[in-house]
């Protein structure tokens, strides 16, 4: 109530300073890109005008943009296009013209942009400080704004009603297909071509919604009485943060952006598809979506490629001399283009590959077991797709049988897939960027191997001690005994169980943490090597290690404020876990275990996800720790757990977060009894200040009961959880979970 009040007054105190933040442009005024003119808002904050295309020498567009002298030329966002960044030549220039109309002229003098409020009784023009270009009357009412027109980009303060929409910007015809827009029950949704949904808001269905973007980095919907129906918020939600915009990029990906002052430049801070090859079409024409390890969208063909455009073709042609085959692409979710697929068919594995094997007009089929067997029919020959670790994914594609086969790691002409081939396991797919992993490789050994190099010609210090600067491309540096022990200053500040502050030569912090466990030397390189390839905002990076003797030891980025488990166990440390630090950071730990399990290029189970394994930076901000390593009677393992040990472990740390109890023997059934009964509000930890926000809390319980199922085959998967938590996904009510 008090945040739907605030919401009102501000719009009320801007209606009633209207005239102390506007800067007059009379009519008649003009603007060319020869003249470099532009008209500037009167905080400065920003200007219309000119903006030459980065990409495109001698290519102007012309809009409105951030012009605030702490913003570098090159930073300064477009947020409104009269030409949705077409582009005009260097003689164009842009008319308020006596009548009350803006056009936009184009080197030919044809007007290509037109406000379209000729003879309406317009009298100025005005940019007023919040970024908004409004055309008045004589009575001081608008005619007409940049607000109500907008093209990829959403300012705090502006509105998007089920009438507008976003559109990305792009010259490329695939990506401008992209566009963001509210549908009569009130959702969001990002849509591809108009019609192919790919993200939806998961919000109550509410008509006449209109979405909102708040100065303090949240994205709203609202009621047509301002009442806040459905909210997500940026990671630096109520942080004071000068500028905000949320965009639909080229990409398809909707963003919200917020300037860092500190690092002069603009950061996403939320973004609507978490993996980017969920955006439909990623690859167009191109073939299959693939996550890298730094989280960008890689193409791969694993069907003909053809040399002049690199398009993608299923290797079929209706009239085949010799019949056709399928050829299994296990962890492979397809989709058709042109014409895009039907409805999908509720049947079996092995009858879906059947059903288009005897459709001669079928390229391709996919089948997928999330919640219920599906089968979608393919009859395109481009194809496009992504890479889907669940093991209740495979596509079949048609070949005709004299077509030799595509070389692809994870594709097979044996015999149909039986109901029971559930144990699909992901290293089959491990080689789907081989291109990539090679150049990696070899850039990762020669660094090595330099470094190796450099280690033992040096003389002019005892130890080569890495800076601060060793990791910036990825390298996991090799660390002897006794660097590890100078790094440590012979194992002086212990900071946990096994683990050691240690500085390094710039006095760059890191943590030493020590594996009192026997693994082989072989082995733990190549984990270490995988482990220090992948790279998340909720993970803490791995920076070096030693594997000497019978010595091992990894070195990690040293996070400030230590683990979780200390800010729970201390009395007076647990009053700063608010509620909403703790809902952050369930959401934290679920974004970086959802990238272990799906957004690498290999699986990876974290293996020993508990409090003393979440870390918390100088502004409580969770980041895992010690990912893929676990003990096991003695001996060090990776990656020896499956997804399912790691969502029973979530759920676990859910609870143990909530209610502060950290003795779990009979915590489960207990909460759960709490939640059944209506009693959820009886769990919570009571030394959260100022109590939770109960619906919220309820939420996440119930998927926190889900994670807990005994039975594995109900347990969510982690991208689901995330989807839970951000509050896209709603969820039922748990069965009991013991």
């Amino acid at each position: 109530m008090i945040e739907q009040s605030g919401l009102l007054l501000c719009v009320f105190i801007c209606f009633l300073l209207y005239h102390a933040v506007r800067a007059e442009i009379p009519l008649g005024s003009r603007l060319s890109v020869v003249d470099n003119g532009s008209w500037v808002s009167k905080n400065g904050n920003f200007t219309i005008g000119f903006l030459e295309i980065s990409d495109e020498p001698g290519r102007f567009s012309f809009g409105i943009r951030f012009s605030d002298k702490s913003i570098p030329y090159s930073q300064q966002r477009m947020v409104w296009s009269a030409d949705f960044q077409i582009g005009v030549g260097n003689m164009s220039y842009f008319l308020f013209t006596t009548d009350g109309d803006m056009l936009l002229f184009d080197d030919q003098g044809i007007s290509s942009w037109s406000s379209q409020t000729s003879n309406k009784g317009v009298v100025s023009a005005s940019l007023l400080d919040n970024g908004n270009l409004v055309l008045i009357d004589r009575e001081q009412k608008v005619i007409w704004q940049s607000f109500d027109s907008p093209y990829d980009t959403l300012l705090p303060g502006q509105f998007l009603s089920c009438d507008k929409m976003l559109q990305a910007a792009s010259t490329n015809l695939l990506s401008s297909y992209y566009s963001l827009s509210m549908n009569v029950s009130g959702h969001l949704m990002l849509l591809w071509q108009g019609i192919i949904p790919y993200w939806t808001s998961q919000n109550p269905s509410v008509p006449n919604l209109t979405a909102y973007v708040t100065n303090n980095g949240a994205l709203q919907l609202l009621d047509k009485n301002l009442n806040v129906v459905w909210t997500v918020f940026g990671e630096d939600y109520d942080e004071y943060v000068k500028y905000r915009f949320l965009r639909i990029d080229v990409d398809g990906n909707l963003r919200l952006y917020s300037w860092v002052e500190a690092l002069q430049s603009w950061k996403s801070v939320r973004q609507a598809v978490q993996n980017q090859c969920k955006v439909f079409a990623t690859c167009g024409k191109r073939g299959v979506c693939v996550l890298s390890s730094c989280g960008t969208a890689d193409c791969v063909c694993p069907f003909n490629q053809t040399d002049t455009d690199e398009t993608c073709l299923i290797p079929y042609e209706q009239k085949c001399k010799h019949g056709s085959t399928m050829i299994t692409y296990r962890n492979i979710h397809l989709f058709g283009l042109f014409p895009i697929d039907g409805p999908a068919i509720m049947t079996s594995m092995n009858k879906c590959m059947q059903l288009c094997q005897n459709d001669s007009s079928c390229t391709a089929a996919t089948f997928s077991n999330h919640f219920r067997p599906q089968c979608s029919i393919k009859k395109s020959e481009y194809v496009t797709g992504y890479l889907d670790w669940s093991p209740d994914v495979v596509s079949f594609v048609k070949s005709c049988s004299s077509t030799s086969a595509p070389k692809f790691p994870c594709q097979s002409q044996s015999s149909p897939p039986t109901e029971e081939d559930s144990d699909i396991r992901v290293p089959c797919l491990i080689g789907i960027s081989l291109d990539t992993i090679i150049i990696a490789v070899v850039l990762q050994l020669g660094c090595f191997y330099l470094f190796i190099y450099k280690r033992k010609t040096s003389t002019r210090c005892k130890y080569n001690l890495p800076s601060a600067d060793t990791n910036l491309k990825g390298l996991v540096v090799l660390l002897s005994f006794s660097e590890i022990k100078s790094v440590t200053e012979d194992f002086k500040d212990r900071i946990g169980p096994n683990m050691f502050k240690g500085m390094l030569l710039n006095k760059f912090p890191v943590a030493v943490k020590e594996l009192i466990a026997s693994i082989d030397a072989r082995k733990f390189r190549t984990a270490v090597l995988k482990i220090g390839g992948i790279h998340h905002k909720n993970l803490v990076q791995l920076e070096g290690y030693c594997c000497e003797s019978n010595h091992r030891f990894l070195v990690y980025e040293y996070v400030k404020n230590g683990s979780l488990e200390k800010y729970i166990d201390d009395s007076a440390l647990c009053k700063e876990l608010t509620w909403r630090k703790r809902v952050d950071i369930c959401l934290s730990v679920a974004q970086a275990i959802n990238y272990l399990h799906s957004e690498c290029r290999e699986f990876i189970s974290h293996g020993n996800l508990k409090c003393e394994n979440v870390m918390l930076d100088e502004n409580l901000k969770a980041k895992v720790s010690e990912c893929g390593f676990a003990i096991v009677d003695g001996e060090a393992v990776y990656c020896a757990f499956s997804a399912q040990r790691d969502i029973a472990d979530f759920g676990m740390l859910v609870l143990t977060l909530l209610t502060g109890c950290r003795d779990q023997s009979d915590l489960c059934e207990w909460s759960y009894k709490e939640l059944i009964e209506g009693n959820a509000a009886n769990v919570i930890d009571k030394r959260i200040e100022g109590g939770a926000n109960l619906n919220e809390l309820e939420r996440v319980l119930r998927i926190a009961f889900w994670c807990l199922q005994s039975d594995e085959r109900r347990r969510p998967s982690m991208e689901e959880v995330v989807a839970v938590l951000e509050g896209t996904l709603s969820i039922d009510l748990p069965p009991p979970p013991f």
